[in-house]
């Protein structure tokens, strides 16, 4: 019997999670603890909802197709602050806007991939990435990293084979929160460039990066589109999670390639989303920095309230943007303590296991915490839970 495309890949992780919160009651004075899911809960700012509404009433184009790679401004906008930020010569031609950064990566991997291929994947992976590779029939090839979460140019090149396309970086990461150093990233944009291979970094978390200034300098290589492919998402600068909007840059011609796609699948990205991301990038610079601000402080809190959980065995192995990552020490995997915590601490979590190969050891030892929505006295009230456990 054939196996279907969807078949090939397991549940989606967070949806699965969810359902482990049917039958159990959380008291008003023990509510849940939601950290498993990172995206803002909280609408956007009055002023970029006002503009979404404005738009909406009397922009009648937004409500029609659009270019397949996005409105011409916005592809613009994104290519001059890109490269101001990164030092290097990004052009609008460069830049296709997706339905979110979920669907840039899928798009990517169309236009780089046949059956059988193979995709280099870190672990712990983001488990999107891992579900589409899957569902493309293209090999996804894991790539332990070290104690502190951090990948191997080296160990990477042992895994290349005649099948290999590309390779992928996620920083800040998710699951593990960790900031790849510039020459960590340019050891593997080297690595791809000298194999003939795509390097794919998805930075959907840049605004939130702890370092001042470009977090790598490959867009400053007057040849990155040889071998660069950047991803990126306006959902979590901007809190527009539901209007799906993220981009893509790479060469035209790989574009040419995405575009295929992109008009398949979507036809066109949400107008009213990519006014919203326009009308953002233009105006929403303070806002955003106090975002940024707030999301280092709960950073700073998870580390603050680490002590009491090391002091029991926990160990803290990376921290970042949305994420910490813990490796637990209890006798049992990841999976089970997971739902166990949602009954004794009314805590939910994802587990380790949801971001690596089955039976990775690694995995069955780790929970990721997702804090964008839970505040300093949240994280500490966190922190109390787990310690009593």
């Amino acid at each position: 019997m054939t196996q279907t495309r969807t078949a090939a890949s397991f549940a989606p992780p967070v949806m699965e999670a969810r359902r482990w919160l049917d039958g159990v009651d959380f008291p008003a004075d023990r509510p849940l603890i939601n950290v498993s899911q990172a995206a803002p809960v909280a609408p956007p700012p009055e002023a970029l909802r006002r503009h979404i509404a404005e738009t909406a009433l009397h922009v009648p184009e937004a409500h029609l197709y659009g270019p397949v790679l996005g409105l011409p401004d916005l592809r613009e906008e994104l290519a001059a602050q890109w490269s101001a930020a990164y030092g290097g010569a990004i052009a609008p031609a460069h830049v296709a806007i997706t339905s979110g950064c979920n669907q840039a990566f899928c798009a990517a991997i169309a236009a780089l991939t046949g059956q059988g291929d193979e995709v280099i994947l870190p672990t712990p992976w983001y488990f999107n990435h891992k579900m589409w590779l899957d569902m493309a029939g293209v090999g996804a090839v894991p790539l332990p990293t070290d104690a502190a979460l951090l990948p191997d140019p080296d160990r990477a090149a042992s895994l290349i084979t005649d099948r290999t396309r590309a390779i992928v970086l996620v920083t800040p990461n998710n699951p593990g929160g960790v900031e790849y150093p510039a020459d960590l990233v340019r050891a593997f944009f080297d690595l791809a460039r000298a194999h003939g291979l795509a390097l794919i970094v998805d930075e959907t978390y840049r605004d939130f990066d702890s370092r001042s200034g470009a977090p790598h300098d490959l867009f400053a290589d007057p040849g990155w589109a040889d071998t660069l492919i950047h991803l990126y998402s306006f959902s979590k600068a901007y809190r527009l999670t539901g209007h799906r909007v993220g981009a893509l840059i790479a060469g035209p011609e790989r574009l040419a390639e995405v575009e295929k796609f992109l008009d398949t699948v979507t036809i066109c990205p949400n107008q009213l989303a990519q006014h919203a991301a326009l009308w953002g990038m233009r105006n929403l610079g303070p806002w955003l920095a106090g975002e940024r601000g707030e999301i280092l402080d709960r950073r700073a809190a998870i580390a603050e309230n680490m002590p009491r959980l090391a002091a029991q065995g926990w160990r803290l192995m990376g921290v970042g943007a949305y994420f910490a990552y813990l490796e637990h020490p209890f006798d049992m995997p990841s999976d089970t303590l997971a739902r166990d915590l949602v009954a004794r601490a009314h805590v939910l979590t994802l587990p380790g296991t949801m971001f690596t190969p089955a039976g990775d050891a690694a995995g069955a030892r780790a929970l990721r915490i997702a804090f964008a929505n839970v505040d300093r006295a949240g994280i500490a009230t966190l922190f109390d839970r787990l310690a009593n456990l």
